[in-house]
């Protein structure tokens, strides 16, 4: 039986201080019985000599210092992880809320996770196909990377992220897929629209959904992406799944930090974010991967919008260090009706050169990759000259490359959010495009590449 306190000594807004503790250890969870013989959840935050700072995972409206009681399970927050989670919906604390009965757990595993030694660690190779061109065709995802998308506040990257989880697949052999998709921070509609396009489809049978809304409170915001990749880390290296990690919205993680570094009165960092936000992110960022000997892989793609559309601070920053790479949406795409908004440009794969070529998407990937980027980079210059100079001042060629720019958004880039494009399509589109511009003008693509693709009308 755990040891009861009644030595609640105060409680400011999320924390409470609790005396004369002891055996307790950090992240060790609790609950309070109110004098109604009501209870709430908690968990040590701080331990200073007998005195344990928690936090509350509910409001501390009605509590009553002297008529509470506070136990400590002795154990920090474990989620029972199963097969059966596959599809169905959780909250952010791992309780199923989708009407369905509550999983019989194969086994508990402490939601922080073990670091994964980075010697077991194996290179990510393989290529997987999401069905949206701007990534397949230009900014590769490897399975075992972490991609995160970069938005903004108002663009579609719920939209996007939903394409992706529904679409994404391990192309080749018949290997068993799985999407966990953490959801911090958001509105119920949000939340609504993700759980009905995945049962629309039926991808919702591949997939755990945990939602944690932006009225719950900031200590679960920061459970759920731990929960997210506990069960993903099950189902890949003890279920040898490949798992795809989708977590929206980092932003709104990384504030409920904010908030509770705040409550405990802690030396604020940059932009008042606290110092270790960089370490919070990467443990969380560093559970993906591929391990050696183990069949499955967890593949992560961290969704974020940038306050103020600023590439600079603090979160896409410190993202950005610690991922490989980023899939950057544009306001200015956005507003002219390309859908996904994504600017090719400034996005980036770091391992796209080692899930491309023979035997894993088409021999004539690579080149055609590198001479489309270099055509709509020409061609989006030609248009900014045009505007300056007008149209006249253009020679006939730069005038192919500006009216390439253009096909390349309306027919490459945008093909909305239902489109479901092979890596195949995807590669055909891309030599139909490079067909507008002459043959000696494709540099970066060798002449046997040209005479079997470019020819081939």
């Amino acid at each position: 039986m755990p040891k009861e306190y009644r030595s609640i000594q105060e409680v400011a807004g999320p924390l409470m201080l609790i005396r004369d503790v002891e055996g307790v250890t950090y992240g060790e969870l609790g609950e309070i019985e109110l004098a109604n013989g009501e209870t709430r959840r908690c968990k040590i935050l701080e331990i200073d000599g007998t005195n344990a700072l928690v936090q509350l995972f509910e409001s501390s409206a009605g509590i009553n210092l002297s008529e509470s009681k506070v136990r400590f399970s002795g154990h920090q927050m474990e989620l029972g992880v199963s097969e059966d989670m596959l599809g169905r919906v959780f909250d952010g604390l791992g309780n199923p809320i989708d009407g369905g009965p509550e999983i019989i757990p194969e086994k508990r595993l402490d939601v922080n996770g073990a670091p994964m030694n980075p010697a077991a660690r194996d290179f990510p190779s393989e290529f997987i196909q999401t069905g949206v061109s701007a990534i397949d065709g230009l900014n590769t995802l490897v399975r075992g990377q972490k991609l995160p998308i970069f938005s903004a506040s108002g663009l579609p990257h719920a939209e996007l992220a939903a394409q992706i989880a529904r679409q994404a697949k391990v192309l080749g052999k018949d290997e068993k897929f799985a999407v966990v998709f953490g959801a911090l921070g958001i509105t119920f509609e949000e939340s609504n629209f993700f759980v009905e396009s995945f049962r629309e489809t039926g991808a919702i049978d591949r997939t755990v959904v945990f939602t944690n809304l932006a009225d719950d409170p900031a200590v679960e915001r920061i459970a759920t992406p731990k929960m997210a990749l506990t069960c993903a880390e099950f189902l890949a290296f003890e279920k040898g799944m490949h798992v795809l990690v989708i977590l929206t919205d980092i932003t709104n993680y990384a504030d409920a930090l904010r908030e509770v570094s705040a409550a405990r009165k802690e030396v604020p960092g940059r932009r008042g974010y606290p110092g270790y936000l960089y370490t919070d992110l990467a443990t969380m960022y560093e559970r993906a991967g591929r391990q050696k000997g183990k069949d499955g892989s967890i593949t992560m793609i961290p969704i974020l919008t940038m306050p103020e559309d600023d590439k600079t601070h603090p979160i896409p920053d410190l993202t950005g260090y610690i991922t490989e790479g980023q899939i950057i949406l544009s306001r200015e795409l956005n507003r002219r009706g390309i859908t996904p908004p994504v600017d090719v440009l400034p996005s980036l794969s770091r391992l796209k050169d080692k899930g491309t070529g023979e035997g894993k998407t088409r021999a004539d990937h690579s080149s055609t990759m590198n001479q489309l980027f270099a055509a709509y980079s020409r061609g989006k210059d030609a248009k900014e000259l045009m505007t300056i100079l007008g149209e006249a001042a253009l020679t006939d060629i730069d005038l192919l490359y500006a009216k390439f720019s253009d096909e390349f958004e309306k027919r490459y880039v945008s093909q909305g959010f239902n489109a479901n494009r092979t890596i195949e399509e995807t590669l055909d589109l891309g030599w139909e495009l490079l067909r507008m511009l002459p043959r000696h003008e494709l540099k970066r693509i060798g002449d046997d590449m040209l005479d079997m693709y470019y020819d081939k009308k």
